[in-house]
């Protein structure tokens, strides 16, 4: 964290900025100052989120070519896996391509409402279209559509107005229109055989040096799909970019670990803390770029808690728009992000400048993030009992509030057992996230062993579990083409295989056993507390990731077991134990 953001957060904090003034310090005054001073990876270290745009000619398709509707990421309809579009139908859509509906300036104030910090919008995709004009190539939303206007000047100069951070998106490697690009044409438009140089030389690198000096200060370049290109391609573009915008970051999908962080999977939100500088990329439907059909959309609560989630892991969270083959934005992504905006505008302490949770992992009722001696509770799940509880907590508290935007009550705490036990109101303040600010003593010292929370129970992934005669690895698919999800299993069970976890246990008593997992056939499973009660069940497996309730295990006193899950009978090398839940039996 930076120097001009620690000190006007430490103001705000600390209450020498007036509640009144929060939005300019927050919406206008500060984001522009950061925007046009900030230093390298500034805004992406502690600003924390961003907004992603996907549109192209793809847009105007909108997953329905030829009579048929294709499910799945709108982006890569020309993919054989999905519609097959040879480049020479693909490119005549170009034509035909007039998205007079397109506002950079209301975009702009779209990603400002919605506490975003900085933009990057896709220059030239996997199709090749280029959505700036491109003296490199006449393939381009200027020189090839009626619309004949560079909406990429538009953009960075409603950023630079508004005072947010710009960038782009550029396919390097993939390039399904060009000859010699990665799964393009094999031969150019004279019948000779093109090669990656042809592309590199003549379209990919002058492109990239186009973006980096006509577009004014750049926030980062978002390279993406690398595939099998070698390091010497990657390099070069990565010295354009550092020759021209030495303040922007290159993104972790260049390639050989020759950008500045790290890119996770698509959609992927991790529920372990992870290391260095990240981002989390994910969208507000099911598809990056428009599809007609698409109306799986991120309520703002759900779209809060997958950013406070990336927060509370050490990430940024870069949220994806798609705006149809008119320009225009779809209004239900719209509604929801500016709906999560306004809690963020709320309560910006939580989201911005923060640093990981130390506990490591997200809480039953919600997830943590830190700025100095606060912790910043984030509560999705408000406690019916009255009692939240925090288990692990070593640092002194010396004070707790309840946050009411600009006002806030004292709320009441007692220790138990190695846990913080806070008292709540019957009604959450807040519709879709309440906070408690707690201030420590000191920096926060915890024991990260999960508690087993005595309202929600807990769910633990497998993969942080001690594991012998298994094997935890990486599975990752598609719900529909594009739509990926990610979990970490135990798998490969061995005879005498198992996972452990070490628990922390409140209140004593009977609490119900459930695995989550997928399979074949029937599977036995054993779980039980090492040196006390075990229990034994045969159920059925899925093709996907169900949960199976397993029977009851007795935790006789306060305190920390050590709960193992094994796999003893069946198909056990095809079983993937995604994780365990324990709930108390009420």
């Amino acid at each position: 964290m930076k120097g001009l953001f620690r000190i006007l957060l430490g103001a705000l904090l600390t209450g020498s900025v007036c509640a009144e003034n929060m939005d300019e310090m927050w919406g206008e005054t500060t984001v522009k100052l950061r925007a046009e001073n900030a230093g390298r990876g500034e805004l992406f270290d502690e600003g924390n989120y961003a907004m992603f745009i996907h549109w192209g000619l793809y847009s105007k398709l909108a997953n329905h070519y030829q009579g048929k509707t294709y499910y799945g990421i709108g982006e890569w309809i020309m993919d054989p896996k999905v519609a097959d579009i040879p480049a020479e139908e693909y490119s005549k859509l170009a034509g035909t391509f007039n998205p007079t509906e397109f506002d950079a300036r209301g975009i702009v104030q779209l990603a400002k409402r919605a506490g975003m910090k900085y933009i990057v919008i896709t220059a030239k995709h996997h199709d090749g279209f280029a959505m700036y004009h491109s003296k490199a190539c006449d393939f381009n939303i200027v020189d090839s559509t009626p619309w004949k206007t560079d909406p990429m000047k538009e953009l960075s100069a409603a950023c630079r107005e508004a005072g947010l951070g710009f960038g782009f998106y550029y396919s390097h490697s993939q390039d399904w229109t060009f000859p010699g690009g990665r799964k393009g044409p094999a031969v150019d438009e004279n019948g000779k055989l093109a090669t990656f140089d042809d592309y590199f030389y003549k379209k990919c690198l002058p492109q990239v040096t186009e973006l980096c000096t006509e577009y004014g200060p750049i926030e980062l370049i978002w390279f993406d799909t690398p595939g099998g290109m070698e390091k010497s391609y990657v390099q070069q573009l990565v010295d354009v970019v550092r020759k021209h915008q030495p303040k922007a970051l290159v993104s972790g999908r260049a390639g050989h670990n020759l950008g500045d962080y790290q890119t996770l999977g698509d959609m992927e939100v991790p529920h372990r803390n992870v290391e260095g500088m990240w981002e989390s990329v994910d969208t507000t439907n099911d598809s990056w770029a428009y599809a007609w059909y698409d109306q799986n959309w991120k309520s703002p609560k759900k779209i809060l808690h997958r950013l406070i989630a990336c927060v509370a892991r050490g990430g940024t969270y870069m949220l994806n728009i798609g705006p149809d083959g008119k320009g225009a934005v779809p209004e239900r992504a719209a509604r929801s992000l500016r709906q999560a905006g306004e809690w963020i505008h709320r309560y910006p302490q939580v989201v911005y400048g923060t640093d990981a949770s130390p506990w490591g992992y997200a809480m039953p009722w919600g997830d943590i993030t830190v700025k100095g001696n606060r912790l910043f509770l984030s509560v999705f799940e408000w406690p019916e009992s009255g009692r939240l509880y925090l288990p692990g907590l070593k640092t002194t508290i010396k004070s707790a509030k309840l946050l009411k935007g600009s006002e806030s009550e004292p709320v009441a705490f007692n220790a138990s057992n190695g846990w913080t036990v806070f008292e709540l109101p019957y009604r959450a303040p807040e519709k879709l996230v309440s906070v408690i600010e707690v201030e420590l003593e000191g920096a926060p010292v915890v024991d990260p062993t999960f508690g087993i929370d005595p309202n929600e129970g807990t769910e633990i992934f497998a993969d942080s579990a001690e594991v012998t005669g298994a094997t935890i690895v990486k599975d990752r698919w598609m719900e529909k083409f594009g739509e990926w999800i990610c979990v970490y299993p135990v798998t490969k069970w061995t005879p005498g295989g198992k996972a452990v976890v070490e628990v922390d246990v409140l209140v004593p008593g009977d609490y119900d056993v459930a695995l989550t997992y997928t399979g074949e056939g029937r599977l036995v499973w054993k779980v039980g507390i090492e040196g006390g009660e075990q229990i034994q069940n045969q159920q059925n497996a899925s093709h996907n990731y169900q949960e199976f309730p397993m029977g009851w295990l007795n935790f006789p006193i306060p305190g920390k077991y050590k709960v193992a899950v094994s796999c003893l009978e069946g198909n056990i090398e095809t079983a993937e134990l995604k994780s365990i839940r324990l709930r108390p039996v009420q």
